[in-house]
């Protein structure tokens, strides 16, 4: 019995949806990438966890991804299982002033949902492409909000196939980085959001103002993964981009947005070649005549 068919007999009993040879491009917001072996879209946490034990059993590699808007895949694809959260643990829930949500929610989905119960902290997520696994994973932000200014707890299956709550101050929020960006092997499966009551028309009022400065400013228009570089300390990664000549500047079909510099984008059917020497060009073009250092803010898979 080879792997796709071992793991479709293993899953026989979960809810999930199988892919086998999934092609990547169709899943990221780049619209790059290689296949996938296996793709799997699990529907609740039991099944989580069986895919899970599964890899851990059979010593198969397992990539977690939520959808996939801030990922760049190698041409060559990604071996072994691919565990795609959104489409899937999409519950959402409210209690009082608190959400709980599954990682496969969609931001806008969470934000759509504290707006009809009138909770306010969520609005500078409005607009994020993300779900709520990968916002909580990179402490995702925008406008001056951030993920860990209304995080109230997260529940995970730990490397030892435990399911367990961390609060978010044992979770060690800073910016672009949490608690699970320095430790592999957890599995988010939901998180507690701690809001306000407002006046609804006020908060959307809010949101509709962020959304509305998101697509005047950025390139929304061409695949991408949002803004391709971490703002170093000190100073914004676009003007620098741009001070240096950039704007525009393609490598095949993968382009420095002309719209906002800090936008690596997909302009003309790019590789993720293409789009990985545009990278490393600006990287190294900035360092030279500017002396930062950029880091990269979009996850690499290789």
């Amino acid at each position: 019995m080879d792997l796709n068919e071992k793991i479709s007999a293993y899953l026989n009993n979960y809810k999930c949806n199988i892919i086998f040879n999934a092609p990547m491009k169709e899943h990221t917001s780049f619209k790059t990438g290689g296949n996938a072996d296996i793709l799997i879209n699990p529907k609740d946490d039991e099944a989580v966890k069986a895919v899970l034990t599964f890899a851990k059993e059979n010593d198969t590699p397992l990539t977690v991804v939520g959808n996939s808007s801030n990922l760049l895949v190698s041409d060559d694809g990604i071996r072994g299982i691919v565990l795609k959260t959104a489409g899937g643990l999409c519950d959402i829930s409210l209690s009082g002033n608190i959400i709980t949500a599954g990682a496969g929610v969609s931001l806008a989905k969470l934000c759509l949902f504290a707006l009809d119960n009138s909770l306010s902290g969520l609005e500078f997520a409005y607009g994020i492409p993300g779900t709520v696994g990968g916002a909580v994973y990179m402490n995702a932000g925008a406008y001056g909000g951030e993920i860990k200014d209304v995080l109230k707890s997260v529940t995970h299956i730990n490397p030892r196939l435990e399911c367990e709550q961390k609060s978010a101050q044992e979770l060690s929020l800073s910016y672009r980085h949490s608690f699970y960006s320095d430790n592999d092997g957890y599995f988010i499966l939901n998180a507690q959001f701690e809001l306000k009551k407002d006046d609804s028309k006020l908060i959307k009022e809010r949101m509709d103002d962020f959304l509305s400065r998101r697509k005047s400013k950025q390139p929304l228009e061409y695949p991408s993964a949002g803004s391709t570089f971490k703002r170093p300390e000190g100073y914004f990664a676009g003007k620098l981009i741009e001070d240096c000549g950039l704007k525009g500047f393609r490598v095949g079909g993968a382009m420095v947005s002309e719209k906002h510099a800090g936008f690596v984008i997909n302009y003309d059917n790019a590789t993720t070649g293409n789009i990985l020497d545009l990278i490393s060009y600006i990287q190294k073009t900035v360092k030279e005549k500017t002396g930062v250092t950029l880091e990269t803010e979009v996850k690499i898979l290789r």
